[in-house]
């Protein structure tokens, strides 16, 4: 297997990634689009998930590293949780706040995946 050597590898990385769009695919319909408070946070919390993946992989000390990994996964369970917000409120139906929440799960297990692996160095 290949050393990785750029963030744009990581399969963590491009699941965020399909997370962001995601999420801004479904804040950008009203009701949600409306309820600025809630769409922003949710937004921030994914883009989160994506940009700690890509800093924590730049970072020279692996302690530091794991540091943004494991920001990270929280903010993808921040973002499990807000969806059950927009699901309660009808923003969004149940059926996609479940994918939406399996997409953050899966992030959240590969970067967990990778706290791992970081953790053996």
């Amino acid at each position: 297997m290949p050393k990785i050597t750029a963030f744009e590898e990581l399969t963590c990385w491009k699941e965020a990634r399909i997370l962001v769009k995601c999420i801004y695919s479904v804040t950008t319909n009203p009701p949600f689009s409306k309820d600025f408070g809630l769409r922003d946070q949710i937004q921030r919390a994914s883009v989160s998930v994506m940009t700690n993946i890509s800093e924590g992989f730049s970072r020279y000390h692996r302690k530091e590293s794991v540091r943004f990994f494991d920001f990270s996964q929280s903010s993808a369970a921040e973002v499990k949780s807000l969806l059950y917000v927009a699901e309660d409120l009808a923003y969004i139906s149940k059926e996609e706040a479940n994918v939406l929440r399996e997409q953050a799960t899966s992030c959240q297990r590969l970067v967990l995946g990778l706290i791992k692996h970081f953790n053996k160095k």
